[in-house]
C-alpha cells in the first residue's frame, strides 16, 4: 500500500497525559488511540508491531509443544465460584449477569475455563502431558490504569496451561515454559531479569516473573551480586540488618500507659514522645476472606500484602475500612 494511502496520525507535541516515554512514543507515532481510561484502540502501525510480536511467542510456544487455542471472553460465574475466586478474586474481576440474571464476568486469566475443558475433555493419562496456549484480550479493572499500554485494563496475553500426570512432570513442563519465555525476551532483544514472583490468586507452589529492565518500570526487584537469586518485593525473603550494640532494652516493668490526644500519626507519635519509629508497634487491621485480622508491625515498617496472604493461608486480604475498624475495635 502507497504511504499516501496509509493511515498514521501523528502528534507534534507530546500528550499531557503521557507519563512515560513509551506512551508518549506510541501516541506520537500514531500507534494507539485512547478510548477510554486503561483501553485503548490499537492502530495499523501499533497492530502491526502486536502482530511481529506475537510471531515470535508463537514460533517458541510451537517450538516447546504447546498447541494454540482460544478460549472465550466471557465465562460463566458458576465456574468461578466452583473454583473458589469468584469472592476472593477482588475488583479487579468485571463481574456482571446476562438476560437470564446469571453470573458472568469478562475474564482477566483462564484457570477455570481451561480445567472445565480438560475435565471433559481429556479421558486418560495417556493423553498427557498437554500443554494449551491462547493470545487473547483480557481485561481487569485496575483501580488506577497508567502508563498506557503498561497497566491498562484491556490488554492482549499470552497464557498457557499445562495438565501433567506427575509433580515432576509438572515441573519438567513448567521448566520448558521458562526456556520458551527466556527465547521470547531474547529475539525481542530486551534486557530482561527472571525473578521469583509471589503466585497470587492463581495458586501453586512457586512462580517467575521476567522483568524487563527499565527506568519507567513500575516494578521492584531485589537481586544478590555473589549469586543468582532475584525476586520482586512481594516474595523478596530478606534478613534484617545487623544493629550496632547499644543500651540494654527498657525493661517491661517500666512500661506505661501515655495518652496522646489528636496524636494520630507514627510520625506524630515519636515527635510527642521524642522517640524513633523503630521503637514503636503500630496495629493494622484487615480482613482475610471475611475475617479480620490485626497485625502488628514495627512502626518504620510497611506491611507486604502478598506476604500477609501467604503466612495466612488466606485468598484474599485488604486493609479494612473506617467504619469496619471502628467496629472491630471499638475506637
Amino acid at each position: 500500500m502507497r504511504f499516501s494511502k496509509y493511515f498514521i496520525p501523528t502528534y507534534r507535541e507530546v500528550p499531557a497525559e503521557a507519563e512515560v516515554i513509551s506512551h508518549q512514543l506510541m501516541l506520537r507515532a500514531g500507534m494507539i488511540r485512547k478510548l477510554t481510561s486503561g483501553i485503548y484502540t490499537y492502530l495499523p502501525a501499533g497492530l502491526k508491531s502486536i502482530r511481529k510480536v506475537e510471531n515470535i511467542i508463537r514460533e517458541e510456544m510451537n517450538r516447546a509443544g504447546a498447541i494454540e487455542i482460544l478460549m472465550p471472553a466471557v465465562q460463566p460465574g458458576e465456574l468461578w465460584e466452583e473454583s473458589g475466586r469468584w469472592d476472593y478474586y477482588g475488583r479487579e474481576l468485571l463481574r456482571f449477569k446476562d438476560r437470564h440474571n446469571r453470573d458472568a464476568c469478562l475474564g482477566p486469566t483462564h484457570e477455570e475455563v481451561i480445567t472445565d475443558l480438560v475435565r471433559k475433555e481429556i479421558h486418560s493419562y495417556k493423553q498427557m502431558p498437554v500443554n494449551f496456549y491462547q493470545i487473547q484480550t483480557k481485561f481487569r479493572d485496575e483501580i488506577r490504569p497508567r502508563f498506557g499500554l503498561m497497566r491498562g485494563r484491556e490488554f492482549i496475553m499470552k497464557d498457557a496451561y499445562s495438565f501433567d500426570t506427575s509433580e515432576e512432570a509438572a515441573t519438567r513442563s513448567y521448566e520448558s515454559m521458562y526456556e520458551a519465555y527466556t527465547r521470547i525476551f531474547r529475539r525481542c532483544g530486551l534486557k530482561f531479569r527472571a525473578v521469583e514472583a509471589d503466585t497470587g490468586t492463581i495458586g501453586g507452589s512457586f512462580s517467575h516473573e521476567f522483568m524487563v529492565l527499565a527506568e519507567t518500570g513500575e516494578d521492584q526487584i531485589v537481586n544478590c551480586v555473589d549469586c543468582d537469586y532475584a525476586a520482586n518485593l512481594e516474595r523478596a525473603e530478606i534478613l534484617p540488618p545487623d544493629v550496632p550494640a547499644g543500651p540494654e532494652p527498657m525493661s517491661v516493668n517500666s512500661m506505661e500507659e501515655v495518652h496522646t490526644p489528636g496524636v494520630k500519626t507514627v510520625e506524630e507519635v515519636t515527635s510527642f514522645l521524642s522517640i524513633s519509629p523503630d521503637q514503636l508497634i503500630k496495629t493494622l487491621i484487615f480482613v482475610a476472606d471475611g475475617t479480620i485480622v490485626a497485625v502488628l508491625v514495627r512502626g518504620d515498617h510497611e506491611i507486604n500484602e502478598a506476604k500477609l496472604r501467604r503466612f495466612l493461608g488466606a485468598q484474599a486480604v485488604e486493609l479494612a475500612g473506617p467504619d469496619l475498624v471502628e467496629e472491630a475495635t471499638g475506637a
